[in-house]
């Protein structure tokens, strides 16, 4: 993977099945620019990946709270970390997937991305009833997000991420498709109001946000 603090170099060793699936599915990405500029994405992953993501042996978190943050939770968040990529062959393939530099030099190409000295960050959520994200923008040491909707439960069709508009009042307009292998990617600014409408959730919403986070990350057990 890169070291924090060092630009990634395009190797010519050809790239894993999950590195050309996203490749591949960033080629044919739908470029929305309202209400901000952003990507949806179809085949994110491969269908293995999904499938053993699926059966990883963690449950929904209990006890969570719900203020409208994740940051409330951050001791029960569950990211692909080192330890958790040495017992779980999918997290290890997903992290160096995303650690691959064509797939880093794709994303830059696709999105305007600026991803030199970052390292990803990939965390495996599953919200249940109650939880909400009121809008807000990711922090500038964040270079990219990504969502990645895995559950193929008709009952969570809508249960895509919330985008808002950059008005003092953030005013609700639109959700992205959720739904088996759907992505969307936006690059984190000033006006990338997005969150998580309060709204029943029925069954669990299960989902990775990847990330490219700087050399100035604090938390690096989180980073993959």
């Amino acid at each position: 993977m890169p070291a924090l603090g060092a630009a990634f170099q395009v190797s010519a060793a050809a790239p894993s099945a999950t590195a050309r699936a996203f490749i591949r599915s960033l080629d044919s990405a739908a470029h929305n620019v309202e209400p901000f500029e952003h990507w949806l994405l179809d085949a994110v992953l491969t269908e293995s990946d999904i499938d053993d993501i699926l059966s990883l042996p963690q449950a929904a978190p209990a006890g969570a709270v719900f203020d409208g943050t994740r940051e409330c939770n951050n001791q029960l968040r569950w990211y692909f970390s080192p330890d958790h990529q040495a017992r779980h062959p999918v997290c290890a393939r997903i992290a160096q997937a995303f650690a691959d530099p064509q797939v880093m030099q794709s994303i830059e190409q696709a999105t305007g991305a600026n991803l030199a000295n970052t390292r990803a960050r990939i965390e495996y959520c599953q919200d249940i009833d109650g939880f909400w994200l009121g809008p807000h923008t990711d922090i500038s040491v964040k270079r990219f997000t990504m969502m990645v909707y895995l559950s193929d439960d008709p009952l969570l069709a809508d249960a895509g991420t919330s985008l808002y508009d950059g008005s003092p009042e953030h005013r609700h307009v639109s959700d992205v498709p959720y739904g088996r292998n759907l992505g969307a990617i936006f690059i984190p600014g000033t006006d990338t109001w997005h969150g998580f409408e309060k709204r029943p959730i029925r069954g669990v919403r299960k989902s990775l946000i990847v990330n490219y986070v700087g050399p100035e990350w604090r938390a690096v057990n989180e980073l993959s």
